[in-house]
């Protein structure tokens, strides 16, 4: 596999890493604002969304660390 390819799978895995961080941290947001506001809490699927926050974080991670590994390993001659 070549570097540039590499390089493209990883930018595409923190682009989407990033998306769904902020899916999941838009979910964070919405289910704290009843709590503060004395609002009626949200479904607990609204909870189970805003897990997706560290693990979008957990992605784009990933896909920065696998990048920069790419870019350091030697090439072939």
């Amino acid at each position: 596999m070549s570097s540039s390819t590499t390089t493209d799978r990883s930018g595409a895995l923190v682009k989407a890493g990033a998306i769904v961080f902020l899916i999941g941290a838009a979910a964070t947001l919405a289910t704290f604002v009843p709590l503060f506001l004395d609002l009626t809490p949200l479904p607990t699927a609204a909870y189970w969304i805003s897990m997706l926050m560290p693990l979008g974080l957990a992605a784009a991670l990933a896909g920065m660390f696998r990048e920069a590994r790419a870019k350091k390993a030697p090439r072939d001659s």
